[in-house]
């Protein structure tokens, strides 16, 4: 039997093909420091084993991928390729992806509105070749000032009719931070006012090396998101799985990701996680954040999992069961 598969995290910057990406800079006439493709797609790579934690995965995915995808043109074409290859390679017929407007626009050179058009265009252009429901979802950047994020949900709400259906803070986690309710109050009221409106919330947290639960628990308590990006620190935790299944959050597990940065240790680790939360009644789904960054794609995160004995047949169907009833994409018309 053929899935038809979900993905529910996946970054923009972290799904482009290296030779798309190759092509779009030599079109900008962007400078890269590589002579060839194959350097280039060595320097655009943040598979396992190349990275040693998620400062180093960022740091590929803010130095090349995103500022190559800085304009109006490279993002509709991004987004158009990404849903595309996804539904070509591994038969992903909902999907939802996720970026940070403002680092696609060179600190304001260029106009906001336009690379959110943009890459509403793309996705428009790829749900009519395929048939496929897809959403973008407006990352909030930790590392913003207040007014930035403030202009983010703003333009998130003012796109919602077009396809922008969440929002989602993302960049470094650092513990004590995440434990401070005066930095988690920053982002309450952006939160709530994103739920007035009808979008839905996800939080990137819990996917730190070094990181306990505390931050997971803490997120769910302040913000009050409908699904928690990652959140593996959750399963060393009683209290936060307690938490989780009472709000019924749905967590966004990415292994390949996790294992990239260190956040898990190995496949095994995964296994004994996934085990944790299953057995707990904590939803969560499978997902591949930055497949071409990882070198993945959806089959192959399931093929992962399933190879070492850490998912099973019946615990696939039910977490593509879960993402579809946590999707913030409408039903199709």
């Amino acid at each position: 039997m053929i899935r038809e598969l979900v993905d529910l995290h996946i970054h923009v910057g972290g799904a482009v093909a290296p030779h798309v990406l190759w092509s779009i800079a030599h079109d900008q006439g962007f400078k890269l420091p590589v002579a060839s493709y194959w350097e280039f797609k060595e320097l655009v790579s943040a598979r396992p084993g190349k990275v040693a934690s998620l400062e180093e995965y960022l740091a590929v995915l803010h130095t090349w991928t995103e500022r190559i995808q800085s304009s109006p043109q490279a993002m509709e074409r991004s987004v158009q390729e990404i849903i595309g290859k996804e539904y070509r390679s591994s038969r992903v017929s909902l999907i939802e992806l996720r970026f940070n407007p403002m680092k696609r626009n060179v600190g304001g050179e260029r106009d906001l509105d336009h690379i959110i058009h943009a890459a509403l265009r793309g996705m428009d252009r790829a749900v009519l070749e395929y048939g496929v429901r897809a959403g973008l979802i407006f990352c909030l950047a930790r590392e913003f000032e207040p007014r930035l994020n403030e202009i983010l949900v703003e333009k998130a709400i003012r796109y919602q009719r077009r396809g922008v259906v969440g929002i989602d803070l993302a960049g470094t986690e650092r513990n004590a931070v995440e434990l401070d309710p005066t930095e988690l109050g920053r982002y309450r009221e952006l939160y709530r006012h994103a739920r007035a409106a009808g979008l839905g919330t996800t939080v990137h947290t819990g996917e730190t090396a070094g990181t306990g639960a505390e931050g997971v628990r803490a997120v769910v308590e302040q913000l009050e998101p409908d699904r928690i990006g990652h959140g593996v620190r959750a399963a060393q935790d009683e209290r936060t799985m307690a938490l989780l299944r009472e709000r019924g959050v749905t967590l966004e597990l990415c292994p390949s990701s996790n294992l990239a940065t260190r956040a898990v240790a190995s496949v095994e680790e995964m296994g004994r996680i996934i085990a944790a939360l299953w057995s707990r009644g904590v939803k969560f789904t499978i997902n591949t954040d930055g497949p071409y960054l990882l070198d993945t794609s959806m089959r192959g995160e399931l093929r992962l999992l399933r190879d070492a004995g850490a998912i099973s047949e019946e615990q696939i169907d039910q977490t593509l069961r879960w993402a579809r009833e946590a999707t913030f994409v409408g039903p199709a018309p």
